[in-house]
C-alpha cells in the first residue's frame, strides 16, 4: 500500500515555522511528506530540509515524491529524538526550524498488518519502526498487572484500567495475547456493557495507549524538543503539532519554562541567578484546526499546534 498522511494544518504550520532560503530545516516526522514540501517549497530556492520517521515505508514513499528537490531533502530514518546526533553525524550544528507533528498516520492505522487498528484482526505489533524494540504484544504479555494498569490509566485516561489489566492477566494466563481482535474482545468483556460510550469504541483508549507505550513517545517528545531548542539558531523557529493532551501538556510545560525568566525566590529584592528566557511563546494558546479542515479530515479533530521562537 502506498504511503498516505494528509498533513494537518498545513497552513498555520508553515506561517508559523515561517522557512526562508539559505535555511536548514527538520521535519521529525515525515509520514507522507506533506509538511516537508511545503518546508522545501517556501524555502526555495535552496533551504535544507532533513527529515526524520521511524517508519522506512514513509521515509521510501516521501523520498519518491520528494525526489525533485535533490539533495535539499535529506531523509534520516530514526526517532527525532535522536536528532542532535544525527545532525552532528550529517555536519549540521544549528537548525533555523523544526516541525514535529506527533501522532500516528492515517497509513499506519490503515495498513491491518500494523497492528493499529481495533477495527481488524492483526498481529499485535503496533511499533512505528518495525525492524526494532517491543511490540503491543510483548507488553501486554510480559508485563505486570500493576505496569498495565499504569500505563492504560496514564495514556489512555482510562476509568476501567485497573479491571483491563485484571482480564488481560487472566487471559494470558490460557495463552498469549497476539492479535487485535483477541484484545479487543478481552476489553470488551472488562468493560461493563453499560459503561460503553455511544461515540467512542471501548477498545480505543486501551489501544492509544499501548501504543504510546509501545513507542515512548511521551520520552521521545521530551527529548526531540528539549534537542530541537538547543539546536535552533537565534530567531529559529519550533512549532509541534499534538493530538492528545498528555503531549500538549508537556509542550505547554516546556515553551511555558523555557520562556520564563529569572527564577530566583520572590522574596529577593534583586535577581542573583541570571536566569535568562531562551524562548518567545508565539502561541498565546494552542491554534486548532479549522472546521473546514475538520470536515474534510476528521483524523485532524483533536490536532493542537504551539509554536516558539529562539531568542
Amino acid at each position: 500500500m502506498e504511503f498516505r498522511h494528509a498533513p494537518v494544518m498545513p497552513e498555520e504550520a508553515l506561517r508559523f515555522l515561517a522557512p526562508r532560503s539559505g535555511g536548514v530545516y527538520l521535519d521529525g516526522t515525515v509520514g507522507g511528506g506533506g509538511h516537508s514540501r511545503l518546508i522545501l517549497e517556501a524555502g526555495s530556492p535552496d533551504c535544507i530540509l532533513y527529515a526524520f520517521d521511524r517508519d522506512q515505508s514513509a521515509l521510501t514513499a516521501a523520498g519518491r515524491r520528494l525526489a525533485e528537490f535533490g539533495h535539499r531533502f535529506n531523509p534520516i530514518h530514526s526517532n527525532f529524538s535522536a536528532m542532535a546526533q544525527a545532525l552532528s553525524d550529517a555536519g549540521v550544528t544549528g537548525i533555523d526550524g523544526f516541525l514535529l507533528d506527533l501522532g500516528v498516520s492515517s497509513h499506519q492505522l490503515d495498513t491491518t498488518e500494523r497492528g493499529f487498528s481495533f477495527q481488524t484482526d492483526a498481529p499485535l505489533d503496533m511499533r512505528m519502526d518495525t525492524g526494532s524494540g517491543s511490540t503491543a504484544a510483548d507488553l501486554v504479555n510480559n508485563l505486570p498487572e500493576t505496569e498495565l494498569t499504569r500505563i492504560i490509566r496514564a495514556y489512555g485516561d482510562e476509568r476501567w484500567a485497573q479491571r483491563i489489566a485484571r482480564f488481560i492477566v487472566t487471559a494470558r494466563e490460557e495463552g498469549p495475547v497476539t492479535t487485535t481482535l483477541q484484545l479487543v474482545d478481552i476489553i470488551k468483556g472488562a468493560i461493563p456493557r453499560g459503561a460503553w460510550e455511544e461515540r467512542l469504541h471501548p477498545a480505543t483508549r486501551t489501544f492509544q495507549a499501548l501504543r504510546i507505550a509501545t513507542n515512548d513517545e511521551l520520552g521521545s517528545l521530551e527529548q526531540g524538543l528539549a534537542a530541537g531548542i538547543s539546536l535552533l539558531n537565534p530567531g529559529g523557529r519550533g512549532v509541534i503539532i499534538s493530538f492528545h493532551s498528555l503531549e500538549d501538556r508537556i509542550v505547554k510545560h516546556s515553551f511555558r519554562d523555557l520562556a520564563r525568566g529569572c527564577v530566583c525566590p520572590r522574596d529577593l529584592p534583586l535577581c542573583v541567578c541570571g536566569h535568562l528566557p531562551q524562548v518567545k511563546v508565539l502561541t498565546s494558546r494552542a491554534v486548532r484546526p479549522s472546521d473546514m479542515e475538520t470536515a474534510a479530515n476528521p483524523r485532524a479533530r483533536s490536532a493542537r499546534l504551539r509554536a516558539v521562537e529562539k531568542r
